[in-house]
């Protein structure tokens, strides 16, 4: 029997289907419609934007951030610090829980480690806090912290901007951990508070100079059951401690406070703290100022990044280094020499 007629085979290059190459230009106007309209889609997408390392993405991005630049800084910025095991995921859901229930929009930007291999990460904060990503007025980026020292990803404080955009008034930045390097994090909120644990005794004494200075407020956090009694001591210590040192925004005294996660115990008392907080520094006009220095200090961090970018992009650069390198291993050159040596030739 013959077959039904047809006019090509399948194999006929003249009749094969072309496929058209996608428009892959990215609609900025729209985008920041959508942002500024609350679209919790397109604020990911346009943190993507921010984080890409890719030429069209970067640009793309800042003409983003141009746009929306009008309706930022309407926030409270706070950065939360703690040593591993504090808590602090649990901490920032049981609060924004807290707050979005009390119909605040409350941003969470949880910053990952990432590997020193691969430079991946686990991202798993989102899933630990898989109810407050659930509510409608809560939105959680999780990012890799990408080996930035201080443990926030280089893009955060533009990714802050942006979720001010969509109109979120409470934005909650989750750090890695707790170094000398947090003055990075300082400088980039307006309240800074730290997870303590109860009978961390000498485990917190070597990081203590470099943190205590910082803090606005500590939280002795996981103070419930058997462990109340013995928070409500570390507390008492942390006062004391806290009297002794400069406070890090003038015209407040740091607070020390426990707090149960598990039991929502002194977590209004946190938000209260924080508000009277505000208050004091708009009334000092503390707070505009500050503000206007880590714009300043912003915008030097990131001439220094660009410098660093910019000497090694050339690839005669990178050849130069790696021969100083070998040199330096053999012995034949001190460090002095070799960085003389590659900035004398201009």
């Amino acid at each position: 029997m013959g077959g039904l007629p047809a006019s090509h085979d399948g194999m006929d290059k003249t009749t094969r289907k072309r496929f058209v190459k996608k428009d892959r230009s990215i609609p900025i106007d729209e985008l920041t419609t959508n942002i500024l309209s609350g679209s919790r889609l397109d604020l990911a997408k346009g943190i993507t934007l921010l984080e890409s390392t890719k030429s069209i993405d970067r640009e793309a991005g800042q003409q983003l951030l141009l746009n929306v630049m009008p309706h930022t800084g309407n926030s409270i910025r706070i950065g939360i610090t703690g040593v591993p095991g504090a808590g602090k995921s649990t901490f920032i859901e049981a609060f924004g829980l807290m707050l979005a229930e009390a119909g605040h929009k409350v941003a969470v930007l949880a910053i990952d480690p990432s590997s020193t291999l691969s430079g991946g990460s686990i991202l798993g904060d989102k899933t630990r806090m898989e109810t407050l990503a659930k509510h409608p007025n809560a939105f959680i980026r999780p990012s890799p912290s990408s080996g930035t020292l201080g443990g926030v990803h280089k893009k955060s404080r533009e990714t802050m901007l942006l979720c001010e955009a969509a109109g979120y008034d409470v934005l909650l930045i989750e750090t890695v951990g707790v170094g000398q390097s947090e003055t990075i994090v300082r400088g980039m909120v307006d309240f800074f508070l730290m997870l303590a644990l109860t009978g961390a005794g000498d485990e917190l004494q070597g990081m203590k100079k470099g943190i205590m200075e910082l803090v606005d407020a500590i939280i002795v956090h996981k103070a419930d059951g058997d462990n109340l009694k013995l928070a409500k001591k570390t507390v008492r210590e942390y006062r004391q401690l806290l009297g002794f040192l400069h406070p890090a925004s003038p015209g407040w005294t740091p607070v020390a406070m426990p707090v149960s996660s598990i039991q929502k115990t002194g977590l209004d008392v946190v938000w209260e703290t924080i508000q009277s907080f505000k208050a004091a520094m708009e009334e000092s006009a503390y707070w505009e100022e500050r503000r206007q220095a880590q714009t300043k200090d912003w915008f030097h961090a990131m001439i220094h990044d660009r410098l660093i970018d910019s000497f090694f992009s050339k690839p005669h650069r990178k050849e130069k280094v790696a021969g100083l390198e070998r040199e330096l291993m053999d012995g034949k050159l001190t460090v002095t020499s070799a960085i003389d040596q590659l900035f004398d030739e201009g």
